[in-house]
């Protein structure tokens, strides 16, 4: 169910693979993709399980419809649950210790921060990165009062395998310069998350690296792999109660 799974000082972080859900080929088997969708029973039954692996209710887990942008979504201490209609946003944050916040993905780079009772998520692909969604995302939890700030850094479609064409990449680097990549087999590419780290640096926010190639692992949701038929994992994130 997670492939990674850890307790920073005030928050526990996990990223899920493809593993130990209700879903049946080719979305087999946590899928964790669109309620809407042709798999949409087996996707609320997943994230039932998520919920239930975290210790809330089903509606404390926290979505976004993601949008590839960058506005970042705040859930206050007394917004009720579920947010509906569902929030066009890229960041989730919160001071919340009741709730998951979840961000989805099948290449494009989930990232989750915390610090100082503050959680964040974050969905950053290749637009995202351009726009800067994790930026807005430090943003809005230093404005919820975070300052030491940690994030970490999932799945994702890696530098050496996210090919693109040569003027997207330029168009990309000139913003975002080290996000500069080349495939293994010589190509133009991006790296998603070599950018990010970038521009966590200048935020000077603490980075983890849990990354991992979607299009390269099997136990992992690709797009790029797998085309339509491709689910998605999910970044989740809750605050430790102190």
């Amino acid at each position: 169910m997670f492939g990674y799974d850890e307790e920073l000082p005030a928050a526990r972080v996990a990223f899920t693979d493809r593993y130990g859900g209700v879903s049946k080929p080719p979305y087999g088997e946590l899928n964790l993709g669109s309620a809407s969708g042709p798999d949409a029973d087996a996707v609320i039954a997943n994230f039932r399980l998520i919920a239930d692996e975290f210790g809330v209710p089903a509606q404390n887990v926290v979505r976004v419809s993601q949008i590839h942008g960058r506005d970042v979504q705040v859930v206050g201490p007394d917004d009720d649950l579920p947010i509906e209609p569902m929030p066009r946003a890229d960041g989730i944050v919160t001071t919340r210790a009741d709730v998951v916040l979840a961000v989805r993905a099948a290449d494009c780079l989930p990232v989750l921060l915390s610090g100082d009772g503050v959680i964040g998520a974050a969905h950053s692909g290749r637009k995202g990165m351009y726009v800067g969604v994790v930026p807005a995302t430090v943003d809005a939890m230093r404005g919820l009062g975070a300052s030491r700030i940690t994030a970490v850094l999932g799945p994702y479609a890696c530098g050496r395998c996210y090919e693109v064409p040569a003027e997207m990449r330029a168009e990309v680097a000139a913003r975002v310069p080290a996000s500069y990549s080349e495939t293994s087999w010589g190509t133009p590419a991006i790296d998603v998350a070599a950018g990010v780290r970038a521009q966590l640096a200048e935020l000077d926010v603490d980075i983890i690296d849990a990354t991992a190639c979607t299009i390269e692992s099997p136990d992992l949701y690709s797009y790029r792999r797998e085309g339509s038929e491709s689910g998605r994992l999910a970044g989740l994130i809750r605050r430790v109660a102190a």
